[in-house]
């Protein structure tokens, strides 16, 4: 996934689930990481990243 579409998925996340979203974006990257997923991990872990971005210093 490219960052265009990582950043656009993480608004999307966000909009729907506020700040819960970081919290499911992490648990999606260790349900990856257990299943022996690494790359889809790493997207989520990117997904993540955004979201505590648009959340702020203070929130994320």
């Amino acid at each position: 996934m490219q960052e265009v579409e990582i950043h656009d998925y993480a608004r999307r996340l966000f909009n729907a689930r506020g700040a819960k979203a970081a919290a499911d974006a992490a648990q999606k990257a260790r349900s990856c990481e257990e299943s022996g997923k690494a790359e889809d991990a790493v997207t989520w872990r990117h997904v993540e990243a955004a979201i505590k971005q648009m959340l702020g210093p203070r929130q994320g």
